[in-house]
């Protein structure tokens, strides 16, 4: 079981930078991929982004040039360095992380919001 625990968000205003946090902790073999993904209000979940651990990244489009994803493998956590924050980056955040042991198992954090002000 993996427990995944998310810091760093808040109300920042348009222009500006937040860095999340999220570490992983119980008793688990190596976490394959990390990432972060956002829902906002009526909308789906959607990728933001993640990192595998050789640390290979993808982004989403609309992130692209803003936020950079990074991880700590001895930390077990994973950061999200955002900056040019905008309206539209308002969202709650989920930390998420793929691990396999015999096969795959998906876990998510509790969320954080991200609030983006005019």
């Amino acid at each position: 079981q993996v427990q995944l625990v998310e810091s760093g968000g808040g109300l920042v205003q348009v222009g500006g930078s937040l860095r999340l946090s999220c570490a992983a902790s119980g008793s688990m073999p190596s976490i394959a991929v990390m990432g972060w993904y956002r829902q906002a209000p009526g909308k789906q979940r959607e990728l933001v982004a993640h990192v595998n651990s050789g640390g290979m990244t993808i982004y989403a489009d609309s992130v692209k040039g803003r936020f950079t994803i990074s991880r700590d493998n001895a930390k077990n956590t994973v950061y999200l360095q955002m900056n040019s924050l905008k309206p539209e980056d308002t969202a709650v955040y989920y930390c998420n992380a793929h691990v396999y042991d015999s096969r795959w198992y998906y876990y998510w954090g509790q969320g954080t919001q991200v609030t983006v002000s005019l």
